[in-house]
């Protein structure tokens, strides 16, 4: 069980907490009943660790404390295709908590040292013996993160269905410079997971990049990113 609020075991986890959109909304005191009531379950892991192993029996919504993990999955050939990236505060496993099927849907890995936190699906939408009031932002929000991770699926889909190494370069680089908001940003992804993301071999997607590169198109160095030319960036997804 986790330690209270008062003890400094606890405190070394309120900043991905409180970054976690499964408890949006809920206060610092509240955070502390809730959890006293979810009652989870934290564990480490190493580099290269199997936090999930598809199919293996599903144990809680997961919460990274510290670190970042990858979720993975592996076609019908072996080979293996980078879902997503999740840092601190992040959420997995919410697709399948609240389903019929009670095994794990895919493989998270962790991508360095990490620090996971485990809640059980029953009393996330149970009632508080506590009777808090924030309890029931628990629903609200659950649906809200469910929904928009369906969303983001769709998107993974979208990626799997473009035909062109080119196109699915470009279309992930025009995402990174809208979140970043400047045409200099770094990568999420090492270059082998980038290539497990978009679903394409690691040295066509780098033949790619050093094509881009000299047609003037973009700058890089290592995970860094630069781009120079926006517009004909864009014409490769129109």
């Amino acid at each position: 069980m986790l330690p209270k609020g008062d003890d400094p075991v606890y405190a070394k986890w309120s900043r991905p907490l409180t970054r976690c959109w499964l408890f949006a909304g809920v206060g610092a005191a509240d955070l502390n009943i809730m959890l006293q009531c979810l009652n989870p379950v934290v564990k480490e892991y190493k580099k290269d660790e199997c936090v999930t192993v598809a199919g293996e029996t599903f144990s809680g919504v997961g919460v990274v404390l510290n670190g970042t993990v990858l979720v993975t999955k592996e076609d019908v050939a072996g080979r293996r295709v980078v879902l997503s990236v999740l840092g601190e505060g992040d959420l997995f496993g919410e697709m399948v908590a609240f389903s019929q099927e009670k095994n794990w849907p895919a493989t998270v890995i962790a991508q360095q040292v990490c620090t996971v936190m485990f809640l059980p699906p029953e009393k996330i939408i149970g009632s508080c013996p506590h009777q808090c009031a924030s309890h029931r932002l628990l629903i609200h929000n659950m649906l809200r993160i469910v929904s928009d991770k369906a969303l983001r699926l769709n998107k993974q889909v979208m990626y799997l269905a473009m035909k062109s190494i080119r196109e699915k370069v470009a279309t992930l680089l025009l995402e990174e410079y809208r979140r970043a908001g400047t045409a200099t940003f770094m990568l999420p992804l090492k270059r082998h997971e980038l290539a497990d993301f978009l679903n394409v071999a690691r040295p066509s997607l780098s033949r790619e990049l050093g094509r881009m590169k000299a047609e003037g198109i973009i700058d890089f160095h290592r995970s860094t990113v630069k781009i120079l030319n926006l517009e004909k960036l864009k014409q490769m997804v129109e």
